[in-house]
């Protein structure tokens, strides 16, 4: 956003100050309300993108800034609600122990579990039997799923054992 474009959006003119007020107690209100990432992502994306679309569209009532705001308003929402319902640093850290764990120490078959009660996203990791490859690294197959929002994705690969002992994801 330029300079021009941001200060019209800090403009202090009644109306200005009247919309953005309104802005805020809607948000405020919906933010207490939203109980999952994603809604709260969907809200504050769109709010973010009416707001940038308001700047970018001008400040006359015109035809273009209602288009520049709906679209920018729906733009941000979809933005939102991506990042929203992606997995969230914990969710992340919870699936790579149990990966690691479950490639070191699991029998070939079994199926180890992650879960974060706090955002709900869960998955599962599944290795297969254990190999040397041409190159002479210890490495497992394996299934593992990914479940967030209660859509499930399945993904297989393959992953070698580092000198560390840690286990690396390798395209083989």
């Amino acid at each position: 956003m330029n300079e021009k474009g941001f200060s019209m959006l800090l403009s202090n003119s009644p109306k200005s100050k009247a919309a953005i007020t309104a802005t805020m107690i809607v948000a405020s209100s919906l933010l207490l309300t939203s109980c999952t990432k994603e809604e709260t992502g969907t809200l504050l994306g769109a709010i973010g993108g009416a707001v940038i679309g308001d700047a970018i569209g001008g400040r006359n009532g015109s035809t273009g800034q209602v288009i520049a705001v709906a679209a920018g308003t729906l733009a941000g929402a979809y933005i939102g609600r991506e990042i929203g319902k992606s997995l969230d640093r914990a969710d992340r850290l919870a699936m790579q122990e149990k990966t690691q764990y479950s490639l070191e120490s699991t029998k070939s078959g079994d199926t180890t579990k992650w879960y974060n009660p706090d955002s709900g996203n869960s998955g599962t990791i599944t290795p297969q039997p254990a190999y040397t490859n041409k190159t002479d690294e210890y490495c497992r197959e394996y299934q593992q799923t990914v479940t967030v929002g209660g859509k499930t994705e399945t993904a297989y690969g393959t992953a070698c054992r580092q000198e560390d002992g840690t286990w690396k994801i390798s395209n083989q």
